[in-house]
């Protein structure tokens, strides 16, 4: 298991499998993870970090960054339903 952990496609898929959940689950937290994943094969493609603890690490913490990110970029939409006090057609 901590060799697949090396191979940069291995995180390549995990991203496109939390996006892919992301769309499915109305959850709003897969994309964190797929972001975190996504820089994660970059992160293993260019070989910066070699050892399984600090990879597990880094993709936690860069998963817990990517989610408050998006968290603050997207916390005024809300899933309540507008209430619309003056209509367009009304002169």
């Amino acid at each position: 298991m901590a060799d697949l952990l090396q191979i940069w496609w291995v995180w390549l898929s995990a991203a496109l499998v939390l996006a892919l959940i992301e769309l499915t689950v109305p959850a709003s937290i897969f994309l964190g993870f797929a972001i975190g994943a996504l820089v994660m094969a970059a992160v293993v493609g260019f070989g910066v970090i070699t050892n399984t603890s600090a990879l597990l690490a880094l993709f936690a913490a860069l998963s817990l960054v990517a989610w408050i990110v998006l968290k603050r970029m997207f916390r005024h939409q809300t899933s309540a339903p507008r209430i619309v006090t003056r209509d367009i057609n009304d002169g």
